[in-house]
């Protein structure tokens, strides 16, 4: 099994889990979905995670997220640890320091593109910056479709709508679960190069779930999962060495 060299450049953390424990039900009939865990996701970086089906990558990230609660543990948001926050404060948190791109999209079904793009912005009274909005539509291929509803786009619009949205209030983390699952391999294409260019060019931080090794390699680095564990990560992933690494875990 292949371990990350000691020499691998450390970064600031833009999000972290310390101890983190997930059960669902108790006594004998408890799941561990995430047995404590401790990662940290670096600021300006594009981490993806992987593991089986089961294996608690799903739960980390709604939990780094804010989206479901740890059983033990810390999870936080660059300084701010989210297990000391109420249930308001952390929909202020997810609203006005995260984005999120979801496999099935999430988009609000009488809204054209524009309005679901603003639609967080709106929500948090904030002023939009509509130099960065008409770049990042023009940029997505957006432009001509924004009075459009989602219904009169393909899943790989709604997509890049859904990207645009996360980009375009400059969050400080961009959660992905499964971003291409839904998608044909040229439409998931884009998104996934939609999410390296906003790392590479916009200094975003980008963390996936995904289950798709072509999907991984667009990514800084790669932790694995298995059992509610993080038992491995590579650095500089290829599709060869994440193939490989998931095979090893198989047997």
């Amino acid at each position: 099994m292949s371990h990350p060299a000691s020499t691998a450049p450390t970064r600031e953390a833009a999000a972290r889990a310390v101890d983190l424990h997930k059960a669902y039900g108790s006594g004998d009939t408890a799941v561990i979905a995430l047995d404590h865990v401790n990662v940290e996701f670096g600021r300006n970086e594009f981490t993806a995670i992987m593991g089986p089906s089961g294996s608690g990558k799903s739960t980390l990230m709604h939990t780094m997220a804010g989206l479901d609660a740890a059983t033990s543990g810390d999870a936080y948001i660059g300084d701010t640890n989210l297990s000391g926050l109420k249930d308001k404060e952390i929909t202020a948190l997810r609203r006005d320091r995260l984005g999120f791109i979801f496999q099935s999209f999430n988009l609000v079904p009488t809204l054209t593109a524009a309005e679901n793009i603003t639609l967080p912005s709106d929500i948090a009274g904030q002023k939009l910056d509509t130099d960065w909005f008409d770049e990042v539509t023009s940029r997505l291929g957006l432009a001509e479709r924004l009075s459009h509803r989602p219904a009169e786009l393909s899943g790989g619009q709604q997509q890049r709508v859904a990207c645009a949205r996360a980009l375009v209030s400059r969050p400080e983390i961009i959660f992905g679960d499964e971003p291409t699952g839904n998608l044909d391999s040229k439409s998931g294409t884009e998104v996934l190069n939609i999410l390296r260019t906003a790392v590479d060019q916009d200094n975003q931080t980008v963390v996936i779930v995904t289950h798709d090794a072509r999907a991984a390699s667009y990514a800084d680095r790669v932790i694995f999962l298995a059992d509610g564990q993080v038992v491995d990560e590579l650095r500089e992933p290829t599709m060869e060495t994440i193939l490989a690494t998931l095979t090893g875990m198989d047997n």
